[in-house]
């Protein structure tokens, strides 16, 4: 059966994360939607299943269907009917057996965080205001303790007897004036594990925590051993490679 992809971006906040739920709004839920009405029911997988409030630069999904598709078509009257919030930025026909999740070698955020002395408006919607300077060495500390092919226990939600084990290839802070972003790369990441690791790495830019702290925080292998979640909003899906 013929497989197609479509690479996506999208404003989150206005959603209940990507994946279809019952009487919320979805991503997941309109972009199957505005297929169905062009070529029957589909089923798509996606590479990053964000959460709620969370966003995407580029995020991929696939779909397989016997029906005859118009790309151009497709494309076209999803940018439409949801746009600017939802927007197919590209769409094709994929390889046999291509996966938007499974067929994935990697996938980078971002996470940005304001800490000028009041919110930004123009970019309070994608960012966390911070009211605080920050020491960028000590979060770079933090965040290098993160790299390497260990267990996340610590830093993600339990989603059953799912294994917790990923590997960070990168993970940095850089700054530029009040804006702080922090990059992340890795094969796959679990439930809330980005945000968790913004949450310490901000508490050691506060002083809060010793970031030399942050390995035993890892092998403590215990949720309640981290410090919480960063906010939804200064999040984002930043590239899926393949």
């Amino acid at each position: 059966m013929p497989v197609y992809r479509l690479d996506i971006a999208y404003d989150g906040g206005g959603f209940r994360g990507y994946a279809k739920q019952p009487t919320v709004p979805t991503i997941q839920a309109d972009l199957e939607m505005v297929i169905a009405d062009l070529v029957g029911p589909v089923e798509t997988v996606v590479a990053g299943r964000t959460d709620a409030g969370v966003h995407a630069r580029h995020n991929v999904v696939s779909f397989e269907t016997e029906a005859e598709v118009d790309l151009a078509r497709l494309r076209r009257s999803a940018n439409t009917r949801l746009g600017p919030e939802v927007v197919v930025t590209d769409a094709g026909v994929a390889p046999d057996g291509f996966s938007a999740r499974f067929s994935a070698t990697g996938r980078r955020y971002q996470y940005r965080i304001f800490t000028g002395d009041h919110p930004d408006p123009f970019t309070a919607d994608f960012t966390w205001w911070v009211e605080h300077d920050l020491d960028m060495e000590a979060m770079n500390t933090a965040a290098g303790a993160f790299v390497g092919e260990q267990d996340f226990t610590s830093l993600c939600r339990k989603a059953g007897d799912r294994s917790m084990v990923r590997h960070v290839r990168h993970a940095s802070w850089s700054q530029d004036g009040p804006l702080c972003t922090y990059d992340v790369e890795a094969s796959s990441f679990c439930h809330q594990m980005v945000r968790s690791m913004v949450a310490i790495c901000v508490d050691a830019g506060r002083d809060k925590i010793d970031p030399a702290s942050v390995p035993e925080i890892l092998a403590a292998l215990d949720r309640q051993a981290g410090r919480g979640v960063a906010p939804p909003h200064g999040l984002m899906l930043w590239e899926v490679s393949y």
